[in-house]
């Protein structure tokens, strides 16, 4: 007889072995293994929110250096759920920057200074009065820069008392659900990219009255592949965004805009998506590489601050001629 009594940690194991007449009993420490798949964690539990991607990450304290293995195994699931979420972490900012660094280089936002004494850590407010929310449109982050981030974490400071969500879409899929006609066409193009989009700098208008940085630009622009090839997984990622992509190289905005429209519609399909629900010291870390974010604004009336970091990235890579 075996008899275990698993409550999410490593465990005691205790058997009964009989031979003959006698009973021999005795225990054993047994490390439950957290299954991903074909892979497995040993120091962390990874819980599915959703099926498209989004996973909550439980068994672990932030405010601690990790260890190599707990740090090996956050990436692993970040780089195979998109989007990792973390409760209860109300991180101080040495600690917020000192858990960012474990996982990239971090680097300060084009637009908004951030906070004195950690200029890489900005801050992320709607205010009671204001009714525009910052960054409120479907996006991956700074997409008009060179080298887009990496990666993206934000730590919730205040939140609402009700609303304040953000929903996250999968790229993979995006890319994956296409036809492949339709695929075969997107990986021999290339799109251009602007932060002067309409609709994304009315976002960022009340924090560019209180906090814009003194060397600014008016427009940043950058061309990248339609289709991104992650650097790490191989695997193809839709790289369009409506915030940010204006047209596809080689073709004006009136001939692009069909194409584009269609492809924003089907990138954040319900099916692609999660959605997170903020608590104070909630922590959301996800791919800016494959996954898109866009944060509810149906909270108006009410304060809502977040800490932001981004990670460095590298230059998007497209699908080469003689792969396709």
């Amino acid at each position: 007889m075996i008899e275990i009594n698993f409550s999410g940690r490593p465990v005691r194991v205790t058997c009964q072995r009989q031979s003959g007449p006698f009973v021999a009993e005795f225990q054993i420490d047994v490390a439950i293994e957290y299954e991903r798949g074909d892979m497995a964690y040993r120091h962390i539990e990874v819980r599915r929110i959703a099926g498209a991607l989004g996973a909550e990450v439980h068994g672990v304290d932030l405010a601690r250096p990790l260890s190599a293995e707990v740090t090996d195994e956050i990436r692993r699931a970040w780089l195979d759920h998109l989007v990792l979420f973390f409760r209860d972490q109300p991180l101080d900012l040495p600690a917020y920057m000192a858990f960012a660094q474990q996982f990239g280089e971090p680097v300060e936002y084009p637009f908004v200074r951030g906070l004195e004494g950690y200029p890489k850590i900005i801050e992320i407010k709607k205010l009671e009065h204001e009714r525009v929310n910052f960054g409120g449109i479907w996006h991956a982050d700074t997409t008009y820069q060179d080298k887009p981030p990496m990666a993206t974490t934000l730590l919730a400071r205040e939140v609402p008392p009700y609303g304040g969500d953000t929903l996250f879409a999968n790229q993979y899929l995006a890319y994956e659900t296409l036809s492949p006609g339709l695929q075969r066409l997107l990986d021999g193009l290339h799109a251009v990219y602007s932060s002067a989009k309409a609709d994304t700098t009315k976002t960022r208008e009340d924090r560019m009255q209180d906090s814009a940085r003194d060397d600014v630009r008016e427009e940043y622009l950058a061309e990248h592949p339609a289709v991104r090839v992650h650097p790490e997984t191989g695997r193809k990622a839709l790289y369009v965004n409506v915030a940010h992509t204006v047209r596809f190289r080689g073709m004006t905005e009136e001939e692009s805009r069909p194409l584009l429209e269609y492809l924003y519609a089907h990138q954040i399909r319900p099916e692609l998506t999660c959605r997170f629900s903020w608590r104070v010291g909630s922590i959301a870390f996800w791919d800016n590489r494959c996954a898109q974010h866009n944060p509810v604004n149906d909270y108006h009336g009410f304060r809502r601050v977040m800490h932001r970091i981004t990670l460095a990235g590298d230059r998007p890579s497209g699908i080469s001629a003689a792969a396709r």
